[in-house]
């Protein structure tokens, strides 16, 4: 069973001990550089630690692009060990109905770095879509919820 739990004292080590495989850092920010970046932007990014049962799996963030009056799927990583295993599936999926019920979103949108062809992947069978816009190193993808 997955669920999404704050990141609180009890869980902020473990949170920061996730990893992606080697293959996959140059496409995911650090835990440590999204918390930063979540503290930085309190007022708008929403920061959740994944689990499945009692084990950390993953980190999911969220937040509202004040620019360009959007809400985004801003970070999001399943720590190497359990990848493959539908947690990302999972977790993304009750991202979505937490930001439709806590926001009342209408879309989200995500920006996938060119040539991470397995988070594409992801989002694109979850119902993302490329919106065309390309920028700085990032492709654009819209979920219509």
């Amino acid at each position: 069973m997955i669920q999404l739990k704050p990141i609180t004292q009890e869980n902020l080590e473990n949170v920061l001990a996730l990893r992606v495989s080697d293959s996959q850092q140059g496409f995911v920010s650090t835990t440590a550089h999204s918390l930063a970046q979540a503290y930085a932007y309190r007022d708008t990014a929403y920061p959740f630690a994944v689990y499945a049962g009692e084990t950390l799996v993953g980190f999911l963030m969220f937040g509202y692009y004040e620019a360009r009056k959007q809400y985004t799927l801003w970070k999001f990583l399943i720590d190497q060990r359990y990848q493959q295993q539908g947690y990302g599936r999972a977790a993304l999926a009750l991202g979505i109905a937490y930001m439709k019920e806590a926001f009342g979103v209408t879309e989200l949108y995500t920006g996938v770095s060119l040539g991470n062809a397995v988070a594409k992947r992801l989002y694109q069978s979850m119902g993302f879509r490329e919106t065309g816009l390309v920028e700085n190193g990032m492709e654009e993808m819209k979920y219509t919820c």
